[in-house]
């Protein structure tokens, strides 16, 4: 019988095996440490880990001495990792997205029994994703499900660590990641007004009239901004902004209190409905047709989870058209040439140079 070479003492491994770290760290310890890098904060990282703030600082003792070397240097009233500290945080997430990995594919050999979803959500998607991964849920109970609402810079930070399995996104980072979309639903951006507004009723306004009233804008950054700014200047006009807001919900409020009008994606009155406070106008320009697009970095390794989650949000897309014509009747759907262009199955589009 031949000898295993795992038994020969003159056999050595093609690695390292770390014995000290195996015997005096631990992987709960290396969480701890990497949630208070990326969070810059001992009690933001408790709060995420569901941990008190002294069992946090003792994991930090423990692992510092077993490291023998100092972690964290306090900047102001944050913490900073030192340089030990940063050689440690590069490892964890090479560690941590290796075992990822191992947990997707031991989660595949599974089937769809168990697993883990994570989706990534810029904040007006979180009006009709939740219904998406209730119905997910209800034919896969076995799934845990982890959704994060943000805006889209904080999508693309997330995007660039490899945070999550999917995003949904209404503007994809074409200019600065490498990825692949899958356009699945339409997300119409419209010209909201308070109910007792003199335009309400009229038909198709001027957009040079719509000009002459304050304005709510969205925050820089915003998909919803730029769209609207490029119908402006593509006539010429400029809007006459009162103030600019970072969330759906204050600039609803803001609207029903008389504040202004602004452009909001449709889906932000799904649970009101367009009999409520807030009024559409017919205003010539809109709606501006958008789509939302699935989306993750180019060479992401999806799971199986991900991938049937994947296929049925984009056949999901026709019913979100369907709710959204039931609210507003007038409204035509008019197919977006680089939606089309983007294939059912994904289109990878590379960032720009």
């Amino acid at each position: 019988m031949k000898k295993s070479p795992a038994r020969d003492l003159d056999y050595t491994p093609p690695y390292a095996m770390p014995d000290y770290l195996i015997r005096h760290a631990t992987l709960r310890q290396l969480q701890v440490f990497e949630a208070i890098v990326r969070l810059g904060s001992f009690t933001r990282a408790a709060e995420e880990l569901f941990l008190t703030q002294p069992t946090v600082s003792l994991q930090i003792k423990k692992l510092a001495d077993a490291m023998g070397l100092p972690l964290f240097e306090h900047v102001g009233r944050g913490v900073q990792p030192t340089e030990a500290g940063r050689e440690l945080y590069d490892a964890c997430r090479r560690m941590f997205e290796t075992l990822a990995n191992l947990e997707m594919k031991l989660a595949d050999l599974k089937g769809m029994k168990r697993g883990r979803l994570r989706v990534g959500v810029i904040t007006t998607a979180k009006y009709f994703t939740p219904e998406i991964l209730g119905e997910f849920s209800q034919l896969y109970p076995g799934i845990e499900l982890s959704l994060k609402v943000t805006n889209r810079d904080s999508i693309i930070g997330r995007m660039h660590d490899n945070e999550d399995d999917l995003y949904i996104m209404g503007q994809p980072p074409h200019d600065e990641l490498d990825i692949v979309e899958y356009p699945f639903a339409p997300n119409p951006l419209v010209m909201m007004a308070p109910r007792d507004h003199p335009l309400v009723g009229q038909k198709r306004i001027p957009l040079a009239r719509i000009a002459e009233e304050p304005f709510i804008l969205r925050e820089p950054g915003s998909g919803i901004r730029d769209a609207t700014m490029r119908l402006f200047d593509g006539q010429g006009l400029r809007p006459q902004v009162r103030m600019e807001l970072g969330s759906n919900e204050a600039i609803k409020h803001a609207v029903v209190a008389g504040l202004g009008i602004s452009v909001l994606s449709m889906h932000t009155l799904t649970l009101e409905g367009v009999d409520g406070p807030v009024a559409i106008l017919d205003v010539e320009g809109f709606p501006i047709m958008r789509h939302w697009f699935l989306v993750h970095p180019k060479g992401k390794e999806l799971s199986l989870v991900a991938r049937n989650f994947l296929d049925f949000a984009v056949e999901h897309g026709p019913r979100i058209r369907d709710r959204m014509e039931s609210m507003w009747p007038a409204l035509r759907f008019v197919k977006d040439d680089d939606a089309v262009a983007a294939k059912k199955r994904g289109k990878t589009v590379k960032a720009k140079s």
